[in-house]
């Protein structure tokens, strides 16, 4: 068995693992969820300064609390801040989960102005970037399927809060480091994720050396409705031959 870190993304907090984390612990993992610095509130619209470098500093402390070498996992601005942490850290493995490709957010960010143009240049202009998915519409059009029961989507979004202008700037401008990193590397990607594509997905994988398995989904696998899914990739990162 092995013991899971699940580090959540940009507008989410721990609470989006918790049928991913439920699963793996009925297989006998053990499994932890990362509450990143200012994502304790749930539903909270205000604007937040946090650091990429208080993220990473987050999941040091998680690991130091494991028994074992932990498996990180890391979703969209998670798999970002696993790949920042392991740039000076090594790991059991690390799965990328519809993370934040190679090339930082510049070209998501411009798929996201000619997407939504309104909430997307609010967002950039204000740095108030609950702006971007501050509706159901948003939410699931960015991070589901046109087909995602409507109650999942409500229910994210009721939880979803603000991000911080500092550590979007940085998945913008400062590029992760993958010679640095040690640690096996998997990817997921999302078939239908409309925030990083399939093919950026792949690049990811490439520079890593890494296997990439495609789920059909949309950007956010671990709530929509392929979690099933997820939680069997998972698994086999942990037992390899299950």
């Amino acid at each position: 068995m092995a013991e899971f870190l699940l580090v959540h993304g940009a507008w989410h907090g721990a609470w989006c693992w918790d049928e991913v984390a439920g699963a793996l612990r009925d297989r006998g993992h053990v499994v932890r969820s990362i509450e990143l610095p200012g994502h304790d509130r749930p539903g909270d619209r205000t604007r937040k300064w946090n650091r990429v470098a208080g993220y990473v500093e987050a999941i040091a402390a998680g690991v130091a609390g494991c028994d074992v070498p932990p498996i990180l996992v890391g979703h969209s601005m998670g798999g970002y801040v696993v790949q920042r942490y392991l740039e000076n850290a090594t790991v059991r493995a690390a799965v990328l989960v519809a993370s934040v490709p190679r090339n930082g957010t510049l070209v998501p960010h411009l798929r996201a102005i000619r997407r939504h143009p309104g909430p997307a240049l609010g967002a950039l202009g204000l740095l108030d970037f609950y702006r971007l998915i501050g509706s159901v519409e948003l939410t699931r059009d960015l991070f589901f399927r046109p087909e995602t029961p409507d109650e999942v989507v409500q229910t994210t979004f009721d939880r979803l809060q603000g991000e911080s202008a500092l550590a979007i700037a940085s998945m913008t401008i400062r590029r992760v480091r993958p010679s640095r990193v040690k640690s096996p590397v998997s990817v997921v990607a999302g078939s239908r994720d409309q925030i990083f594509t399939v093919a950026e997905q792949s690049r990811l994988a490439d520079v890593y050396n890494a296997s990439i398995e495609v789920l059909d989904g949309g950007h956010d696998l671990m709530l929509d409705t392929c979690w099933p899914e997820l939680v069997g990739t998972l698994n086999r990162v942990a037992l390899p031959g299950s």
